[in-house]
């Protein structure tokens, strides 16, 4: 799978899971920690393949460098959002209205990066560097998911 399909199904993925817990009240609190927990993990791998092997090679590239350094600095503020709503109740109006920030701040950075990102990635990558790309996010997105699971 090349780098590009393998982020839009992570994309897919993180989406459907807003949507479920768009679905909940605050006195869901058990399914609620339970998609969260499923959220931040899917975000935090992501990001991690994301920033270690697709950005700094879009980075590298003129074209594609400003995008990529955006990028870079939406991850951070998810991630900021992300540490924030941990510890919280998630049976408070608070994280509820903290969660829509987040899921605002993930629809708009998806939408730069299938837009401008992956539009510029198609240009200055050949097939087979998305192909390489691709399949060593997967294997390292296979790693970091043992790595959670065996830590959890």
């Amino acid at each position: 799978m090349d780098a590009i399909a393998l982020l839009k199904a992570d994309h897919e993925k993180v989406s459907g899971i807003f949507a479920k817990l768009e679905e909940t009240t605050e006195r869901a609190a058990k399914t609620r920690e339970e998609l969260f927990g499923q959220l931040k993990q899917e975000l935090d791998v992501h990001a991690h393949i994301e920033e270690t092997i697709f950005y700094p090679v879009l980075k590298q590239e003129a074209e594609t460098r400003e995008v990529t350094m955006e990028g870079f600095e939406e991850h951070h503020v998810i991630k900021t959002l992300l540490k924030e709503l941990e510890p919280m109740s998630v049976e408070t109006e608070q994280w509820t209205a903290k969660l829509k920030v987040l899921k605002e701040n993930v629809e708009h950075h998806v939408e730069e990066e299938e837009g401008d990102m992956f539009k510029g990635a198609r240009e200055v990558l050949s097939r087979e560097r998305l192909e390489d790309l691709g399949a060593r996010m997967e294997a390292e997105k296979k790693r970091q998911l043992q790595q959670k699971s065996a830590s959890a």
